[in-house]
């Protein structure tokens, strides 16, 4: 009965204690509501149930209660993918007889307890993916038949070794042991014991040290992932010595120096194979070309150089995902229609030439920060329908982008920026329907920005810097309800600011610096921060590489990424905008980043300026603003920088005091004369130091007559004197002339 809408079967299990001699019961997917525990005394316990599969319904934690009740004979039980919250009870405790028990994909929480001390019949105990803490209970010691344990994405945090030894009764029977996404430290447990182990998965946890030797003799291991801890040491062929059965190889994330000779002939043959951030290079290793069964390889920081080897895409045309990014791989890319990649990753090369065409198949292209060059033209030629992600930023691109986007109707995020594409931006892109994220910036694009209003999920569009042209269009307002950051700056567009712009009730990023626009400040700006209060972020679930924007930060152009749920910026600098500054701005409590500067802003800042207590980055420096900085606000903590240029503006922290209500310039500036230096007491000083020295002089000559005298003849004698000097001066240079 699996996948019924029993949604309305409200009394559902009254209705099963009539069929008591019912043995399997599948729920699985049918939207069953929550057990009234109310009801349960009514229930008669049965001995007949032995499999129930409840699983993927939304019940809480009152359904253990009703196991309990129901039946003391289960061999099968699946709870997974429900609510069940809280600790773990104790109603599986006299389940004697359970085999598989599956509790995965809930909110448990709490120590695993010691409930499974008596389930010596157990086989499968799957309880990934809750919150469950400490580690695996002594209690275990006791699981003898056990063969599968799956712990992952909990929150255990015990010493692994210590959890690995409760399990020496499952030596001989466990297969599978899967402990990843978790806090478990300390270093490689012992494992020899484990011999019929085929499936070992400790990624993700806080693990050191290096890996034995000894793992190469267990014999049995198909999958095994250690990848996303801190291991160390050197892996040499010893490692894989009867690893025979091997295809899943994962060690990335680790500091692993990966030592095979260049002839090791592996004794398997891998599916998967995983050693990014390993030291595997500088040389591509020859002995992966042997493994012609790949179909996943990832290799990214693994310190590759040179060229690919001439028989890697004839090799493994199988791969449907493939990541060499952040190496230093050159060379060009032939093309590459006839693989199978469904995914592929060479960004932070330096890989040249033109852009290849790829498969058919392909879902994911990342490219980026190479070398490519020349025009798009091949993306033409690549038809795959499927593609969702395409990064091809920061190349050498040029020309114009081909018209041809019609046929990726799945194409979710395109990145072309930091390129040296020119011409107009095609209107095909107008026909993305499913588009997300749309990065033009920093190319060469002119003219007007083509209808993208049918491009309604449209979360980030950035085309700054470049040469587009004429008004914002209204439609970005109207038709883009869910976008977040819209980045128009540094290009040419004109005319004023389109209302429609408040209605963006999810914009956290406005930025439409370095313009030519002009008119007001709307006064409806204040929608803005309002309204995004209630929106999340929503990216496309199958990338987490394009999340990052980088944006202005305080004069600095900075990279963004999860902090950027939380940014409310504003950014009209560099324009022609003129009029006041709106009251209602004031009421954008939540921003926390707003430049205005270098405009043509008038009349003085409003009253409730203060109430943006978020404000982090303001800047309205160059513009004609006037009157007092309102005070006692955190607008005082900013630098006077973010003031400068207002001639009529004052008040802390650009000047320290303003003149008092009603004075006019002319007040003002005896204001600032009044500084102690220029006042009327200097020029009184002044004339009175003149009169008295002028007569102390003048009248002691007129008044004693033989100073006067002395002083007439002090001026004759001189005279006299300049006379004859300058006489025989000239009558020297006369004489050196004439020679």
């Amino acid at each position: 009965m699996a996948r019924l809408n029993l949604s309305e079967a409200v009394n559902w299990p009254q209705s099963l204690s009539k069929l008591t001699l019912l043995t399997e019961l599948q729920l699985s997917q049918c939207n069953l509501p929550d057990v009234n525990l109310r009801s349960l005394s009514f229930i008669n316990s049965s001995t007949s149930l032995q499999l129930l599969d409840l699983s993927w319904n939304s019940l809480n934690s009152s359904i253990f209660y009703w196991i309990a009740n129901v039946s003391s004979n289960f061999v099968h039980i699946d709870l997974s993918f429900n609510n069940l919250e809280s600790p773990i009870p104790d109603v599986f405790t006299s389940m004697l007889s359970l085999v598989t028990l599956y509790l995965s994909s809930n909110q448990l929480e709490g120590l695993i307890p010691d409930v499974f001390t008596s389930m010596l019949s157990l086989v499968t105990l799957d309880l990934s993916r809750n919150q469950l803490e400490g580690g695996i209970p002594k209690s275990f010691q006791n699981l003898c038949s056990l063969e599968s344990l799956t712990l992952w994405s909990n929150q255990l945090s015990e010493n692994i070794e210590d959890s690995v030894k409760t399990l020496s009764c499952a030596e001989n029977t466990l297969e599978t042991l899967h402990l990843c996404l978790n806090q478990l430290w300390g270093s490689w447990p012992d494992l020899k014991r484990f011999s019929k182990l085929r499936e070992l998965d400790l990624s993700i946890n806080q693990l050191n040290g290096s890996v034995p030797e000894s793992v190469g003799q267990l014999s049995s291991l198909e999958f095994l992932s250690l990848g996303g801890n801190s291991f160390t040491g050197v892996i040499t062929e010893s490692h894989f010595l009867n690893l025979s059965r091997l295809q899943i190889l994962e060690l990335s994330g680790n500091r692993f120096s990966i030592n095979l000779s260049s002839d090791w002939n592996p004794p398997f043959q891998l599916g998967l194979l995983g050693m990014s951030s390993c030291k595997v290079g500088p040389a591509f290793p020859k002995w992966i070309l042997t493994q012609t069964n790949l179909t996943l390889l990832y290799l990214s920081n693994a310190g590759l150089s040179g060229s690919l080897p001439n028989k890697f895409w004839d090799l493994f045309s199988g791969l449907s995902d493939l990541d060499l990014s952040m190496n230093q791989i050159h060379g060009k890319l032939l093309n590459l229609s006839l693989t199978s990649l469904s995914y592929v990753n060479l960004s932070s090369n330096l890989f040249s030439g033109a852009v290849p065409s790829f498969s058919p198949m392909l879902g994911e292209m990342y490219l980026s920060n190479n070398r490519f060059s020349g025009p798009l033209s091949s993306l033409c030629a690549t038809q795959s329908p499927n593609l969702r992600s395409a990064d091809i930023s920061k190349n050498l691109l040029s020309g114009e982008l081909p018209n041809c986007w019609m046929q990726f109707q799945e194409l979710q995020v395109l990145n072309l920026g930091k390129n040296k594409l020119s011409g107009k931006i095609p209107s095909s892109l107008g026909n993305l329907q499913g588009i997300v994220i749309l990065r033009l910036r920093d190319n060469n694009f002119s003219g007007e920005l083509p209808s993208l209003e049918n491009c309604t999920r449209l979360s980030i569009v950035d085309l700054g810097n470049n040469n587009l042209s004429g008004k914002i269009p209204t439609w970005i307002g109207q038709s883009l309800p869910k976008l977040v950051i819209l980045r128009l700056r540094s290009n040419e567009f004109s005319g004023i600011i389109p209302l429609s712009l408040c209605t963006l009730a999810a914009i956290h990023v406005l930025d439409l610096s370095h313009n030519n626009i002009s008119g007001g400040l709307p006064h409806c700006f204040n929608n803005i921060s309002q309204s995004a209060n209630n929106h999340h972020i929503h990216y496309p679930s199958f990338t987490n590489v394009l999340v990052n924007s980088e944006l202005m930060w305080k004069g600095i152009e900075r990279e963004f990424g999860k902090n950027l749920a939380g940014m409310r910026s504003i950014d009209m600098s560099s324009n022609c905008l003129m009029g006041e500054i709106p009251q209602s701005i004031a009421n954008m409590t939540e921003l926390k980043s707003l430049n205005l500067s270098r405009n043509y802003l008038t009349g003085k800042l409003p009253e409730n300026f203060g109430n943006m207590k978020m404000l982090e980055s303001l800047d309205l420096s160059r513009n004609q603003i006037s009157g007092r900085i309102p005070s006692g606000t955190q607008l005082q903590g900013f630098n006077a920088s973010a003031y400068m240029g207002n001639l009529g503006l004052c008040g802390p922290p650009l000047t320290p005091n303003c003149p008092p209500d009603g004075a006019t310039q002319a007040d003002d500036n005896k204001e600032y004369d009044n500084d102690g230096l220029i006042s009327l007491g200097f020029f009184i000083s002044a004339v009175l130091g003149f009169v008295i020295g002028f007569w102390m002089v003048c009248g002691s000559l007129l008044l004693k007559t033989s100073w006067r005298y002395a002083y007439f003849i002090f001026l004759d004698n001189a005279k006299d004197w300049i006379y004859v000097k300058t006489a025989v001066y000239k009558a020297k240079v006369q004489r050196r002339l004439q020679r």
